[in-house]
């Protein structure tokens, strides 16, 4: 792993090598340059040096000539021993363009000793010595003037020398130039690159906790760096695994608690069904079938026959609840239902009945149409005075049968034929034999295994028309299959 700390590092040492190197480098060309001024500096010392001493052997040896004591001599001893010394100092000064002068000018540096040396030896006040130092007085002049010479010829010799000095110096200050946008674009892109390997994790980081912030928990993080913005990208991510698994755990359990809430329902309804069916039904069909033979024997055959009906509606309701029946019992079964709710509401209900013989043989789950033709009397006789018109139409529309149960009463909301087509169960209103429309839907549904069993059609204030598509050649499931309905 690289730590920030060491990325930091890295990039303060590359940015002091860069710095350390152009230091480096302007240092070694400027001690160059000045290793060679020096040499040239030092090649004008010499010669300097060369006419200073001539000068002084002249002075001291008019002095001496002046007095000739022991200490003058000395120091004339003492000048000429500085102008040998200065000769062949001389020698390293000389080169092609100076070698020929720089002989003559040795030459003149010999004989100013050696004139000197004789001037030593004649005696003082002669005109031998007189002459003497006439002729070394002249060569120190020559000497001076070949210095000079010899000066003027070095700096020709070293013009292009000062010249490059002058143009590398320029150079230099270019060099100079360019070298800082050099280093300065290098140390930006370096320090772009670096902080995107800082703030690129980062931004993913906060990124992804924007996800989590909206409850985004299945986008797994991925930081691909080898910092400690990775570790702790890789804990971020592991945290959030543990949070996605516990809200599935969640999720789970809820869904468990509410399969058992549905569960514990079905048991209390279950257990209702179970209370309520303690009522003997034979009783009450006993009962029923004497109250009719009663009435007639009465002379109230109406009644009779009302009671007979209800009899066989409840006969048919506990034999016939959980088994297929063909269209044609359910037809009975319906004109049943109609007899009693006519009984009821006399002149307020209208039945209109168009069957189509040959479709009577089909197969329905038993109890499908009375529920549907009981919500039809609820919504359409029932709230209205003037009383209501239902029609029933059989029709062979080919591959299925048509069912139609069609009202004029108040209608249905487009959410209500929702609930009822999605099987949701629907409040009910006012009386009912207990059977919900919804209940009718998904026993159609799973006695036919399709969806589509039945369209709705309603209008509020207009009526409604339900439409039953019942398959003609469709084999019914199981009888256990409708108890689950």
């Amino acid at each position: 792993m690289i730590s920030i700390q060491r990325k930091i590092l890295l990039l303060t040492t590359i940015v002091i090598l860069i710095m350390s190197a152009i230091w480096i480098t302007l240092t070694y060309y400027n001690h160059q340059t000045q290793v060679k001024y020096n040499d040239i500096l030092n090649r004008y010392l010499v010669l300097n040096e060369v006419t200073r001493s001539s000068h002084q052997v002249i002075t001291d040896l008019n002095n001496y000539m002046l007095d000739s004591s022991l200490d003058n001599l000395k120091r004339l001893e003492g000048s000429k021993k500085e102008i040998e010394t200065a000769k062949y100092d001389v020698l390293s000064v000389r080169n092609i363009e100076n070698s020929f002068t720089l002989t003559n000018y040795i030459h003149l540096i010999d004989s100013l000793v050696e004139t000197t040396d004789r001037l030593l030896k004649v005696e003082k006040d002669t005109e031998a010595a007189v002459k003497d130092l006439a002729e070394a007085t002249r060569i120190s002049n020559y000497i001076s003037e070949m210095t000079l010479t010899l000066i003027d010829m070095e700096l020709k010799t070293h013009e292009p020398f000062y010249r490059g000095i002058m143009e590398q110096s320029i150079e230099l200050v270019k060099l100079g130039f360019l070298l800082i946008l050099l280093t300065s674009f290098l140390l930006l892109l370096i320090t772009y690159w670096f902080s995107l390997t800082i703030t690129r994790p980062i931004q993913q980081l906060t990124k992804a906790a924007s996800e989590l912030a909206k409850g985004h928990f299945n986008q797994p993080i991925n930081v691909k760096t080898k910092d400690e913005i990775a570790f702790l990208a890789r804990t971020f991510d592991h945290m959030r695994n543990n949070i996605n698994n516990l809200i599935k755990q969640i999720k789970e359990k809820a869904k468990l608690e509410h399969e058992l809430q549905q569960n514990k329902i079905l048991l209390q309804e279950s257990h209702f069904r179970s209370l309520q069916s303690q009522i003997n039904p034979h009783f009450l069909f006993n009962t029923l079938n004497t109250l009719s033979k009663k009435a007639y024997l009465e002379g109230s055959e109406e009644i009779s026959d009302l009671l007979v009906s209800v009899a066989d509606l409840l006969r048919y309701n506990l034999k016939q609840i959980d088994r297929s029946v063909t269209l044609h019992d359910e037809l009975i079964v319906l004109k049943q239902y109609m007899d009693i709710q006519k009984a009821r509401f006399t002149d307020r209900l209208h039945l209109h009945l168009e069957i189509d013989e040959t479709c009577l043989h089909v197969n329905i789950p038993a109890l499908t149409l009375q529920p549907i033709i009981e919500n039809a009397v609820i919504h359409a006789v029932e709230p209205r005075v003037d009383g209501g018109t239902i029609t029933v139409r059989v029709i062979d529309s080919g591959e299925y049968v048509s069912i139609e149960i069609e009202d004029d009463g108040v209608g249905m909301s487009i959410e209500k034929m929702e609930q009822l087509l999605t099987e949701n169960p629907v409040q009910a209103e006012g009386h009912s034999t207990g059977i919900g429309f919804s209940n009718v839907v998904k026993r159609l549904r799973l006695f036919f295994n399709k969806e589509d069993v039945m369209e709705i059609k309603s209008t509020v204030g207009i009526g409604t028309n339900v439409v039953l598509k019942i398959p003609k050649n469709k084999e019914a499931i199981t009888n256990e299959t409708l108890n689950c309905g």
